[in-house]
C-alpha cells in the first residue's frame, strides 16, 4: 500500500512539474484557464534558446503599438492585434521559425492560429509571453534599441502577473 501511495504522489509531482510552463504556479493556473493550447507553444527558456541558436528566428509582437513602443524583445517585429493583418508578415517566408508573443499569451495564441491557417509552417506561441520573459530576468528594449526595465503592463488587472520590471500603463 505504501508503494502505491508513493507512486501516486511521485506521479502527481512529475505531472504537475511537467505542466508548469512558467515560474509562478498562480500565473500558470491563470494561463491554463484562459488559453486554448491549440497551437504549438514554447516556454520562455525554449524561445530564448532558439533565439540564441537560430539567427533567422523572427519574434513577432502581437500587442498594440503603444505597448510595443514601451518595450519589446530585441529585434521583434510589431504586427499588432486589434487590427492585425497578414500584410504585416508578408516579408516573412512561410517556412521561417516565428515565435509570437503578447503580454500573457492570449493575443499571440490567436495570431499564431491565424498564421498557421495562412500556411506558415513553423510558428509557435511563447507561453507566458513578455511578462514571463521579464519575470525570468530576460532583457527587453525600447524603440532606440536600448535595454530598459519598462514594460507595458496592459492594465492594473493584468499587471499583477508582471513581477519584475517597471510597469507602464499609458
Amino acid at each position: 500500500m505504501k508503494k502505491l501511495l508513493f507512486f501516486i504522489v511521485i506521479s502527481f509531482f512529475v505531472t504537475s512539474c511537467a505542466a508548469q510552463k512558467v515560474q509562478s504556479p498562480a500565473y500558470n493556473t491563470m494561463l491554463k484557464s484562459m488559453l486554448k493550447n491549440d497551437v504549438p507553444e514554447l516556454t520562455v527558456d525554449e524561445a530564448d534558446s532558439i533565439k540564441n541558436n537560430n539567427p533567422k528566428v523572427v519574434f513577432i509582437d502581437t500587442r498594440e503599438q503603444k505597448e510595443y513602443e514601451v518595450s519589446h524583445l530585441e529585434n521583434a517585429v510589431w504586427v499588432g492585434y486589434d487590427d492585425f493583418d497578414l500584410s504585416r508578415v508578408k516579408s516573412i517566408d512561410k517556412d521561417t521559425k516565428i515565435i509570437a508573443y503578447c503580454s500573457v499569451g492570449a493575443r499571440s495564441e490567436n495570431v499564431t492560429r491565424q498564421l498557421i491557417e495562412a500556411g506558415y509552417t513553423d510558428v509557435s506561441n511563447m507561453y507566458g509571453s513578455i511578462f514571463e520573459w521579464v519575470n525570468q530576468g530576460k532583457p527587453v528594449y525600447n524603440l532606440e534599441g536600448e535595454e530598459t526595465m519598462k514594460v507595458h503592463a496592459y492594465s492594473k488587472t493584468w499587471g499583477v502577473w508582471l513581477k519584475k520590471g517597471e510597469k507602464v500603463y499609458e
